[in-house]
């Protein structure tokens, strides 16, 4: 899509050790009428889909969900990576290992909110090795629901994980901006 390969290019910026920071316009300040249009085409690529839920995870997916969901007239739910008390103990769950933070999350979805009627549309904001996305659709296959695809706003194609769990999980994913390589010295090339 290039209106995101556009405004990525002219605002985010690249960093040492694989980070890519579009946390001007995605993931920390939300652009919302720039992320908006990226759930408007979420929605164009899924609205034939019977789509009920949108699925995500804490925090950066929840304001991006959100904005798709509008699209769609539907509930975001979330996966939490920490129980609280308020959340009832009977739970779908599943590990994450988080690259940027470096640690490994037990996610956790109540059962209450996710069940074998729902058609799911995952979304996130970046797909690099798949860990999210794998644990995501884990939760959704612990709920029997369907998983009718995933959105992404941007994969790093270049690490391969979005096409690992293609193949794997038969998942169709959409990626709204597919990266094929990135360094600090030479900058984003798109594929």
């Amino acid at each position: 899509m290039k209106l995101l390969e556009d405004r990525i290019l002219r605002d985010g910026k690249i960093y040492e050790g694989d980070v890519l920071k579009v946390d001007s316009f995605v993931n920390h300040k939300i652009d919302v009428g720039f992320i908006s249009e990226l759930g408007r085409e979420f929605y164009r690529l899924y609205k034939d889909c019977g789509v009920n839920k949108i699925l995500t995870i804490e925090a950066s997916g929840i304001g991006i969900a959100c904005l798709v969901a509008m699209h769609f007239d539907v509930p975001v739910v979330f996966a939490k990576k920490s129980k609280s008390s308020n959340v009832s103990p009977d739970v779908y769950t599943s590990k994450v290992e988080s690259y940027t933070h470096g640690k490994t999350y037990d996610i956790i979805v109540s059962k209450e909110h996710l069940d074998s009627n729902d058609r799911v549309l995952i979304i996130d904001d970046f797909l690099a090795k798949g860990n999210a996305l794998r644990a995501l659709k884990e939760v959704v296959d612990q709920a029997g629901a369907c998983a009718v695809g995933a959105g992404i706003i941007i994969e790093k194609a270049y690490q391969s994980g979005g096409d690992k769990l293609r193949k794997e999980l038969g998942l169709r994913i959409e990626s709204l901006a597919k990266i094929a390589s990135m360094s600090v010295e030479g900058g984003i090339e798109f594929c």
